[in-house]
């Protein structure tokens, strides 16, 4: 399927954080969609070879370092992924990190960089991209919330980031709908990436007992892969789901929310 734009162009998609995990499935996914995609990371470098991965499959892609906490950061790449790509009408708003500990523990630091990259980065990348979607009368937003949104133990900060990010979407799909835009948000439960994995490490669990045990208490009795997300992002983003827009769906492998 070629997600071609009026002019028979690609669509162009950006995807952040997709130098691994999550982000970098749903980047691979998406060229293989039929759009272009803008691969952007912290490190332009890191995010090399997600685009290496989608050209060796015969997509287009492009490199692009930027922090998405940083106002001017974020609109000269998103001023360079329309020049250079072309307008960018999907906007995956990915970005991540975890600074985790318990409330009496966490720093301000722990509480503000978490804050900066997952809710200003997507308030940033969204206000930067959504006037190309408005000027196409054609748009899709999708924001990767978490079901730690529901509240997780040593999580404060990344929850309440997780949870704002749904009051987010739901705005957006307010907002921009007569554009002909959508705004969705994904809550992945249990997903096997680097970020897991490092929990694994902190908590001196071995990754695969730790995969086990989550496995055990999900109805589907596995845990998830970064294309289980990959895949509802794609439906989001497609043309038949223009009429879908404000839902906050949990990929979790059974009932949460």
């Amino acid at each position: 399927m070629s997600e071609a734009g009026t002019t028979g162009a690609p669509r162009v998609a950006i995807v952040t954080g997709a130098a691994r995990g999550i982000g970098a499935a749903t980047a691979q996914r998406l060229a293989q969609d039929g759009f272009a995609v803008a691969v952007l990371d912290l490190d332009e470098g890191q995010a090399k070879g997600t685009v290496e991965a989608i050209e060796a499959a015969g997509g287009r892609a492009l490199a692009i370092g930027a922090d998405v906490s940083d106002a001017e950061q974020v609109e000269a790449a998103v001023a360079r992924i329309a020049s250079e790509l072309g307008a960018p009408t999907v906007l995956v708003n990915n970005a991540g990190v975890l600074r985790d500990n318990m409330l009496f523990k966490m720093s301000e630091s722990d509480w503000d960089i978490v804050m900066n990259v997952h809710l200003k980065g997507a308030f940033l990348m969204t206000r930067a991209a959504q006037k190309h979607m408005i000027e196409a009368t054609w748009g899709r937003i999708v924001n990767l919330s978490s079901t730690s949104a529901l509240g997780n133990r040593g999580q404060a900060n990344y929850s309440t980031a997780k949870a704002g990010l749904q009051g987010f979407t739901k705005t957006l799909a307010i907002e921009l709908g007569k554009f002909g835009v959508t705004a969705n948000a994904i809550a992945p439960g249990f997903i096997e990436t680097e970020m897991t994995k490092a929990t694994a490490e902190r908590m001196g669990i071995p990754f695969d007992d730790f995969i086990k045990g989550a496995a055990s208490m999900i109805p589907v009795s596995r845990t998830g892969k970064p294309e289980d997300i990959a895949h509802l992002v794609s439906f989001f983003v497609s043309e038949g789901a223009g009429f879908v827009s404000g839902q906050v769906v949990y990929a979790a492998g059974g009932p949460k929310a």
